[in-house]
């Protein structure tokens, strides 16, 4: 009696299932890019978006053949052709969704694949810009930017896991890495991730990167990304994994430290002492932009006797017009400066750098003849911000831009003091930071020289030697 009752819930549910014309119809009903199409006395029917096919190979392929050709000749080709057959209703609704013509035969359910996507050609990335090195970059298709990694690495060992996310989009996101290299741990750590989610959409990478954090509430990103694809490929190499978002240009990296977003392509397109130098200089700015207006804060407020006297005496001079205290005209200076660069950010190009340049200089010196600041903060602001535009990582400068304002704060309420407890706050923060269960400060906290010699380049100069 139970195997009776469970061979027909079995059936039920075959049923419920199954794919057929009228449900598929049903499904995109009220679909403006809807196409369905009867052959030989509606023996045959076919359904698709005309969206998201392409229609010259549609006709050619598809229609063409079917006005022509009988059942039996149709039947034959379906067998030595390369179409896909389908049984369950899910399976027919994501291939017309993902660029297929839906066949239906009788009781035979085919998918045909001719998509037609229209798609941004490969071009320089205006963000992550080199002066030497390959200067192409993903787009916004996951197959042209799968093409450009497996152009790089021509080996069985690169694997790819594809997932999909959202409810309701279904997003494409592919999980690649090199086998043999990569840590499969890692690996399976990040797909449990990814499956877990539930969301009704993934529009981008970094919407992805904000679901994945380990650490929501900090503000120091804890994954890569980037635009280009040779930077991808070499983080496979070091073997990390990445992850391709479908409909985004960037690809996200894990396991990330914090040392990986002062890195550029071109610190490893020339010779190793310039890259090794121009590292440590992105460090120094590092300090300067974080350090430089909060130290004016503290020393202007509390600290007049680190001060040398020849420098007093002009300094005194250039704030004695002043009215507000030191911290308020610091504060009011990095918020004007953050103004004009969302401005420059939001607005058209040319008209962009238009308005960084000639509002920093007409807005600076207005400030200075009305005395609302002194010229000398001027220099010491635009020092820091020149300073933070140094760091290769967009996330990674906007982060450091707004752990500057904690700098400035401190160092008005207690001077340095105040400097030196954040910057020790800051410092356990970020060792107590992980990516994935790898560390986000790990040539520190497992410090090794070599580690360090390939930070610099060094090590790949003594082997080449």
């Amino acid at each position: 009696m139970n195997a009776v009752l469970s061979n027909k819930m079995i059936l039920k549910e075959k049923t419920m299932t199954a794919a057929n014309f009228e449900k598929t119809l049903a499904e995109f009903e009220d679909s403006f890019d809807l196409v369905d199409r009867s052959f030989h006395q509606d023996t045959i029917r076919i359904i698709y978006l005309n969206s998201l096919v392409d229609v010259q190979s549609l006709e050619w392929e598809i229609l063409k053949p079917l006005r022509e050709m009988t059942i039996h000749h149709f039947e034959q080709s379906i067998q030595q052709s390369l179409f896909k057959e389908v049984y369950k209703q899910e399976e027919v609704i994501n291939g017309i969704l993902d660029g297929n013509v839906s066949l239906f035969a009788e009781e035979h359910i085919y998918l045909i694949n001719v998509p037609g996507f229209e798609e941004r050609a490969i071009s320089q990335s205006e963000r992550e810009t080199v002066i030497n090195g390959p200067h192409d970059s993903f787009n916004e298709v996951l197959n042209t930017n799968v093409s450009l990694i497996r152009r790089r690495i021509r080996s069985p060992r690169l694997k790819m896991i594809r997932l999909s996310v959202g409810a309701i989009s279904k997003t494409k996101i592919l999980i690649i890495y090199i086998e043999g290299i990569a840590n499969i741990s890692v690996v399976d750590h990040l797909k449990e991730r990814i499956q877990a989610l539930k969301v009704d959409s993934i529009t981008d990478t970094n919407f992805l990167i904000q679901k994945l954090d380990d650490h929501k509430n900090s503000p120091f990103p804890q994954f890569y990304t980037t635009e280009r694809p040779d930077v991808a490929v070499t983080k496979l190499y070091d073997g990390k994994i990445i992850g391709l978002v479908d409909d985004s240009p960037n690809i996200i990296c894990t396991p990330t430290t914090f040392f990986d977003f002062f890195e550029s392509p071109d610190d490893f397109y020339q010779r190793w002492t310039i890259g090794a130098a121009v590292k440590l200089l992105r460090y120094l700015a590092l300090f300067v932009t974080l350090i430089l207006t909060a130290f004016y804060v503290s020393i202007c407020t509390f600290h007049y006797e680190m001060i040398p006297q020849s420098l007093l005496q002009s300094l005194m001079q250039s704030r004695s017009r002043v009215p507000f205290p030191p911290f308020v005209e610091a504060l009011f200076l990095e918020i004007v400066i953050e103004l004009l660069r969302e401005a420059g950010a939001r607005l058209p190009t040319k008209i962009g750098q238009t308005i960084g340049i000639v509002g920093g200089i007409v807005i600076g010196q207005a400030a200075v003849e009305a005395g609302i600041t002194s010229n000398i903060l001027i220099i010491v602001v635009a020092i820091s911000a020149i300073a933070s535009f140094i760091v290769p990582s967009y996330g990674m400068s906007a982060s450091i831009r707004l752990v500057r304002f904690l700098f400035i704060i401190m160092a008005g309420f207690l001077g340095n003091i105040g400097i030196f407890f954040t910057l020790g706050i800051v410092t356990i923060h970020l060792m107590g930071l992980s990516n994935y269960s790898s560390p986000y400060v790990k040539a520190i906290s497992l410090p090794s020289f070599k580690t360090w010699m390939d930070k610099m380049n060094i090590m790949a100069f003594l082997r080449n030697k």
